[in-house]
């Protein structure tokens, strides 16, 4: 059924999440549905808890630069590819979130986000706090997001899918506001 969740809301979106969809998809009848998640919102819940653990694990399986500034800048790469690719699964992910859910691996991929950040500190390389450069590249990565988020799901009739050059341009702004200049080797 979480499967077929997520199919859902990645075809539809979270505002046209139907369980009676659902349901078909799975082949379960509504009842089914209801004594394992409780109520749509149990499944919808369920389905985002899912996705954000997807998130985690694709980003723990990415392979990394030993040097921590490249490992950001691919994290970072990493996380605005999932949100091209399933728009949709992200803006519901995004909105669980500022709404105030407690999704254990979204808090883990916020750690992971610090752990890269306090590598660059470890290494002499960030010209802010680690909670700046955290914030930095947290709302650039978003950003970037939301700019694929806005094209596919056409709010705008205008909007189009993100000129390349923009998207790297937020990312390279914000690792030049937080990294400082590296040192030449004697």
């Amino acid at each position: 059924m979480i499967k077929a969740a997520l199919k859902v809301l990645e075809t539809r979106g979270e505002s046209q999440f139907s369980t009676r969809t659902v349901c078909a998809l799975a082949n379960v009848t509504a009842p089914t549905l209801y004594h394992h998640f409780g109520s749509a919102d149990g499944l919808l819940s369920a389905a985002i808890t899912e996705a954000f653990e997807q998130f985690l694990a694709a980003k723990k399986a990415a392979t990394q630069s030993l040097d921590p500034v490249v490992a950001l800048v691919e994290g970072w790469d990493d996380y605005v590819r999932f949100a091209a690719e399933r728009p949709r699964i992200y803006a519901a992910m995004m909105a669980r979130v500022l709404h105030g859910a407690n999704i254990p691996a979204a808090g883990q991929a916020y750690a992971q986000l610090l752990e890269k950040i306090g590598a660059i500190q470890a290494v002499g390389r960030l010209a802010v706090s680690e909670e700046a450069a955290a914030q930095l590249v947290w709302a650039s990565a978003n950003a970037a997001s939301l700019l694929y988020v806005t094209a596919s799901l056409e709010v705008a009739v205008q909007m189009q899918t993100p000129d390349p050059a923009v998207v790297v341009g937020l990312r390279d702004g914000a690792m030049r506001l937080i990294l400082s200049p590296k040192r030449k080797k004697k």
